[in-house]
């Protein structure tokens, strides 16, 4: 018998490939374990980072890992970021979400909560990981959002999609792209065996430790 766990982890697959389909703000660009107990997602929204000379700037591209413990959906996901993020709910060990998971909660609204995040569209002053970023993002609320676009998939697909997100940067994947191929139950799902998709740019940078 299939136990309750593993049910909502093939719940979250299923529901994720489809909503983020032709989607080009989120992307699904590694996972492991089968069904995936560990992913990464490729976020093409505009977000702030800190440069080596101190400076605050904007990038167009954040890679998120979500890693479904034990405990999953009773205990909240781990999230952290894999590039660097200038935000007040945002350290290099994690992302805040405690303030809003649930075991209701979707994977899918998580993933898109934390895109809304990145791009400043919800941020908390009030409890930051970054008390750097918080100051700042109280200082110059008038240039937030840093990406007001909604995060969100529309409900419907292809072209009509492509079209709701016009003006964005990024090139719309095309149907073709391959999709994210989970690993033999066999193997343990872990950061060092995530697979990320061959044609995503960004995917083959990261570094695997």
């Amino acid at each position: 018998m299939i136990s309750p766990r593993i049910r909502r982890l093939v719940q979250d697959y299923e529901l994720l490939q489809r909503i983020l389909k032709d989607w080009p703000l989120i992307q699904i660009t590694g996972t492991a374990g089968l069904p995936p107990e560990l992913y990464r997602f490729t976020y093409r929204i505009r977000g702030l980072y800190v440069s080596g000379s101190g400076d605050i700037l904007e990038r167009e591209a954040h890679v998120l890992e979500v890693n479904l413990s034990l405990g999953y959906p009773r205990r909240a996901p781990q999230c952290r970021m894999l590039t660097p993020v200038f935000h007040p709910n945002f350290d290099d060990a994690t992302v805040c979400i405690g303030d809003f998971w649930a075991a209701s909660e979707g994977l899918d609204d998580l993933i898109i909560r934390i895109g809304r995040m990145i791009a400043y569209q919800e941020y908390n002053t009030k409890s930051p990981l970054n008390g750097l970023a918080a100051k700042w993002a109280a200082q110059n609320t008038n240039l937030l959002p840093v990406d007001p676009r909604s995060v969100a998939p529309p409900v419907r697909t292809g072209e009509d999609a492509m079209a709701a997100v016009a003006g964005t940067q990024s090139p719309a994947p095309s149907s073709s792209q391959p999709q994210p191929q989970p690993l033999p139950q066999s193997q343990p799902a872990s950061a060092e065996n995530v697979q990320p998709v061959p044609d995503d740019p960004w995917a083959q940078k990261i570094v695997i430790t």
